[in-house]
């Protein structure tokens, strides 16, 4: 499980690209390449990682679900996914 530190700066990173793009995506169609340099770095949304909504782990990332592979192998089993069934033939 990842620190809730690392957990907040992921979150922290979401609002900053959140908030920027459109200022971003106006400033790239004018060409303005100085401007764009002033823009703080975590609002690039290049920077963010795909993390497990869960547990915050960073590796094993399903992104049809949101959450790392060990979290939906547990949760499956669990039953708490719908429509998710363990393969058998």
């Amino acid at each position: 499980m990842a620190r809730e530190a690392v957990k907040a700066r992921e979150r922290k990173r979401e609002r900053l690209v959140a908030r920027y793009a459109e200022k971003r995506a106006a400033l790239k169609a004018e060409g303005d390449w100085e401007g764009l340099d002033k823009l703080p770095r975590n609002s690039s949304p290049v920077r963010l990682h795909n993390r497990c909504k869960l547990t915050g782990r960073p590796k094993g990332y399903m992104r049809k679900f949101g959450i790392s592979r060990v979290t939906f192998r547990e949760m499956a089993s669990a039953g708490k996914i719908p429509g998710v069934t363990k393969a058998s033939w």
